[in-house]
């Protein structure tokens, strides 16, 4: 954890290094400052002479000047170096986020990413500053404390040595018992997170089936949660604030006592017995630093070890040593494959799926709900990786290619539809970075979308809110298609995404898809017969099995499954919008 965590400091190493230096800097002038008071009462005031309480005044003034200038210099390295920290941890975790197959990404919630990049990194980079400055500062100051202390009265000092024994076995187990407590915590805030999260985005069907006071519920549960446990540590941690306290003014009693007798004696003078309570005082405020440092380490062990997890992570896909970076073109085979999503476990999502498609054929899948359907034509693009056998596209076993040129070929209309705040011409380059505005308009008429962009007020310069919050579901999906229409692929997969159009605009998108792009491999899930009914060749799927492969008016005679769902939608007078031919 330390390896992965140190590698971040990178461009920040120099004031990593300079705070502690300004730091040990500034302790070292204020333990010279209480014995120039010491010299000021026994050899300025107690023999009269104004010159030496000048001389060793003016002295003291520099050095306070010297340590506040240090403690500036510390902050500001502190600040600089800590912050740092924090953002290449960001930028670590969201670098290798992206690189993430679906597995990995199934393996974390998305409020719990968040909480990582948020508040983890927040507590981390608080205790980093606090390593560096009070780290290094209560320790060294401790230590100068008692060497100074032992100087003057080994005696005296002795209860120093005791009162830190005492008080660091003390603090150790309050540690030892909160650090169990906040690891809990941090899964509580993934909790409330994806509370927040899940009822942000989803708002409209929260509304649209009154369900705030539900809503408020789950979420006051969570924030209860995540209440009791910083409860719970803090009760603990509250004893911190007595034992130093009780230690400070027991100190100080023992020393007043002891130091009184010393002086009547002439064991000692009257301005040592000063440097002492004040050493004392650096040696008691040096370990309340210190238990402040423990209880933010200790707070962010937890995240730091959430935050080397995602670091760590490693993609579960990965480029062959010597990849190919050329797709002759779009057919597909598949050999024997099957797949699983976890492979513990004991039945396969597919199984046995054994296919050929032809560069350029339009096909046509066709199951019910949980028939794998989306699970096959996610294998294409190498969205996951098969868990037996093979799959070629151009001829190549799909992990044979880099992963970015495969997916550049093959481009993927998903089922879930989501566009980008930014104009819509910014969300249609993202198939095309370098499209050109009359390219990203032939791929809207393809689509189907120039329809209702040139309606618009400012047109392929209107504003997309987040999510797409301002346009209808048919208007998304047909963007989407465009998108990915610039990309040019040679293989076009429409996971159900002309669902929310009419028939008569999803049979003008599959006219224009035929005309345009006819050397493109175009798979189409669908749940309307009139989607894929002029397909090539359709697949019926039933239980992560291929149930039938042929033309539709094979299937329409000899499988069932297809024959009764092509009944059930046409006996009921057909799709609406009968207009919209091929």
């Amino acid at each position: 954890m330390l390896k992965t965590l140190g590698a971040q400091i990178k461009e920040f190493k120099r004031p990593s290094i300079a705070t502690p230096l300004f730091m040990m800097l500034e302790v070292i002038m204020e333990m010279i400052i209480p014995l120039m008071m010491a010299s000021i009462v026994d050899d300025g005031v107690g023999a009269g002479n104004m010159t030496h309480i000048y001389v060793m005044g003016g002295c003291m003034v520099l050095a306070a000047c010297v340590s506040l200038s240090a403690g500036f210099a510390g902050g500001y390295f502190g600040a600089k170096a800590s912050t740092g920290f924090a953002r290449n941890l960001r930028e670590a975790m969201f670098t290798n986020i992206q690189s993430f197959s679906f597995a990995n990404i199934d393996k974390y919630s998305t409020a719990g990413l968040v909480t990582r990049l948020t508040t983890d990194v927040t507590n981390v980079q608080n205790a980093y500053q606090m390593i560096l400055r009070m780290c290094i500062r209560a320790p060294f100051s401790l230590i100068c404390a008692m060497a100074m202390s032992f100087f003057i009265s080994p005696r005296v000092a002795l209860i120093y040595l005791a009162a830190v024994l005492v008080l660091g076995s003390c603090l150790m187990v309050i540690v030892t018992r909160t650090m169990k407590i906040f690891r809990s915590i941090f899964e509580k805030y993934d909790a409330l997170n994806a509370s927040v999260q899940e009822n942000v985005s989803a708002i409209r069907v929260v509304k649209a089936y009154v369900r705030e006071e539900h809503e408020v519920e789950k979420f006051k549960s969570a924030s209860r949660n995540v209440y009791l446990l910083f409860k719970k540590a803090e009760n603990v941690l509250a004893l911190n604030s007595p034992l130093m306290q009780i230690t400070i003014y027991t100190c100080i009693l023992c020393i007043s006592y002891i130091g009184a007798k010393m002086i009547v004696a002439g064991d000692m003078t009257t301005g040592d017995l000063m440097s002492l309570l004040t050493y004392c005082m650096n040696i008691l405020m040096s370990l309340m630093m210190l238990s402040m440092i423990f209880v933010m380490v200790t707070m962010s062990m937890a995240s730091a070890e959430r935050i080397c997890e995602v670091i760590n992570e490693k993609s579960s896909l990965a480029n062959p040593d010597k990849p190919r970076y050329e797709v002759a073109d779009g057919s597909i085979r598949f050999e024997h494959v099957s797949f699983k999503y976890n492979e513990e476990s004991e039945e396969p999502v597919l199984s046995d799926i054994n296919l050929e498609i032809r560069s350029g054929e339009t096909i046509g899948i066709l199951g019910g709900t949980g028939s794998a359907k989306t699970s096959l034509v996610n294998l294409i693009s190498r969205l996951y990786d098969v868990s037996g056998g093979r799959i070629e596209v151009g001829g190549v076993d799909v992990r044979d290619y880099d992963i970015e040129t495969l997916r550049n070929e093959v481009s993927v209309v998903l089922q879930k539809n989501v566009l980008f705040s930014g104009t819509i011409l910014d969300n249609l380059r993202w198939g095309d970075a370098e499209a050109s505005e009359e390219e990203c308009r032939r791929a809207c008429r393809l689509a189907c979308a120039d329809e209702f962009i040139e309606k618009m007020p400012e047109g392929y310069h209107t504003y997309i809110e987040q999510g797409g919050t301002n346009v209808s579901g048919g208007q998304k999906q047909r963007l989407c298609i465009a998108r990915a229409l610039l990309k040019k692929p040679k293989i076009l997969i429409l996971d159900d995404s002309t669902s929310a159009v009419d028939t008569a605009t999803d049979a003008k998108i599959r006219k224009a898809f035929a005309q345009e792009i006819p050397g493109t491999t175009k798979i189409i899930i669908a749940q309307r017969i009139s989607s894929i009914e002029h397909a090539d060749r359709v697949i019926v799927m039933e239980n992560g099995r291929i149930d039938a492969y042929d033309t539709p008016e094979n299937l329409r005679k000899n499988n069932e499954i297809y024959r009764d769902i092509h009944e059930q939608q046409m006996s009921g007078g057909g799709d609406f919008d009968e207009k919209g031919e091929m």
